[in-house]
């Protein structure tokens, strides 16, 4: 294991402490050493990059259990002993730091937003958004970026759109959003210095709702505020920057390894046009096989829980990780549970989403976007291709989402 620091031991399991997060070969690998830890250390003890020690789990029913059981807590993480992923504290007060009833509450405001119908019903407003940047990148004579012209505007517009939040202003949510989901690419500093400018910005906002009333989400969200009084105005502001990030960094990064899977097998891409039929499967197949992170929010025990074996003491760390889970044999069987087969039958039991209270609230409007997306690139580029090399392609790094630096097209 190249992630490890040999001079560290981990409880119980007798294997040396690893440093998180893991080593990516490349752009279109997992982390190798989740297939070893699987195998021999599914509950693996690591260092995680604020300097404190952890856990991280690894098997697909092992880390169903820790998203789903209430042993693991999110709001635990805010607490000012807790162990933390980063130097820079998690934020209070989000979906992402609470748990029942505070996180039932909070999710129940913003939940009717993103329901089946409502998706259903912003899909022709998707399709049009999606047709204008094609539109666009039609006129070029390539190669062109296809992060730079379809996945990086795409889901800032609709994310924007939905909330209520002036598109123009899409380059600066981009750098604060980064700051979000920073691992180690940001200074504790610039981490604290851009999260404040992204609240100051949204409090200005959330003013002007109450101003000038609108029907969006953000505005839905100061009416629960100042009519309902079932949010207070630090949640409010922390709820918009919540959706804002999360609404549109995790589509940004999918929408971009999803789209490099289908070109690296032209094969798939040729039967997919021939059945579009087979469309929504594959999609699942995509996001089991694209992990946006190696593991999802942080979570602290609330006392000593035993996983695969080990017995995680409590107030410790823990970390579920998805990308392994997706790629986990025992529930993904076949040759080559890590690669792309878009009539995979179990493809649809991945837990991209995540899984239990946390599930991933916005799911059906990411789903929208990708098959949206993909569809209208199958249709309007038949001769769609990488125009690099994919040794040549890099993901981003010292981050929490892992997204595509680039992606060269042509056609």
């Amino acid at each position: 294991m190249n992630t490890t620091d040999t001079t560290h031991s981990g409880p119980q399991t007798g294997q040396p402490l690893l440093n998180y997060p893991f080593h990516r070969p490349s752009a279109v690998e997992v982390p190798p050493v989740y297939e070893e830890l699987r195998a021999t250390c599914p509950v693996a003890h690591v260092r995680l990059p604020s300097g404190d020690e952890g856990y991280v789990v690894t098997r697909y029913d092992d880390v169903r259990t820790v998203l789903a059981d209430a042993r693991f807590s999110r709001a635990a993480t805010i607490a000012p002993d807790a162990p933390q992923l980063t130097t820079t504290p998690p934020v209070p007060g989000s979906l992402f730091t609470t748990d029942a009833p505070e996180h039932t509450r909070l999710r129940r405001l913003v939940s009717r937003e993103f329901t089946a119908r409502r998706v259903q019903n912003m899909r022709p407003r998707i399709q049009e958004l999606t047709d204008a940047l094609l539109d666009d990148i039609e006129k070029l004579d390539g190669p062109v970026d296809l992060n730079t012209a379809l996945a990086f505007p795409l889901p800032v517009m609709v994310i924007c759109e939905l909330l209520g939040v002036p598109f123009e202003d899409r380059d600066r949510f981009r750098d604060w959003s980064d700051a979000f989901v920073s691992l180690t690419a940001h200074t504790p500093e610039e981490t604290a210095a851009k999260r404040q400018q992204m609240i100051e910005y949204l409090a200005a906002l959330v003013q002007r709702k109450r101003e000038e009333p609108t029907d969006d989400l953000m505005g839905a969200l100061v009416a629960a505020h100042d009519e309902e009084g079932s949010l207070n105005e630090y949640e409010l502001i922390v709820m918009a920057a919540t959706i804002l990030v999360a609404g549109h960094e995790t589509t940004v990064s999918m929408i971009g390894k999803t789209v490099l899977t289908l070109l690296r097998h032209p094969e798939h891409m040729a039967a997919l046009r021939e059945r579009p039929e087979m469309l929504d499967h594959a999609i699942e197949e995509l996001l089991r096989v694209n992990p946006i992170g190696d593991g999802g929010p942080l979570r602290i025990t609330l006392e000593d829980v035993e996983v695969g074996g080990t017995v995680i003491p409590k107030g410790s760390a823990v970390l579920a990780a998805v990308c392994s889970a997706n790629q986990d044999p025992a529930r993904f069987p076949g040759a080559t549970p890590n690669e792309f087969d878009p009539a995979r039958p179990e493809a649809v039991h991945h837990v991209a989403f995540g899984h239990g209270p946390h599930f991933c609230v916005g799911a059906a409007l990411a789903r929208a976007e990708l098959q949206i997306v993909i569809s209208s690139l199958l249709n309007r580029f038949p001769g769609l291709r990488l125009a690099e090399d994919v040794e040549a392609l890099e993901l981003t790094t010292g981050m929490m989402v892992h997204g595509l630096t680039r992606l060269p097209v042509t056609w």
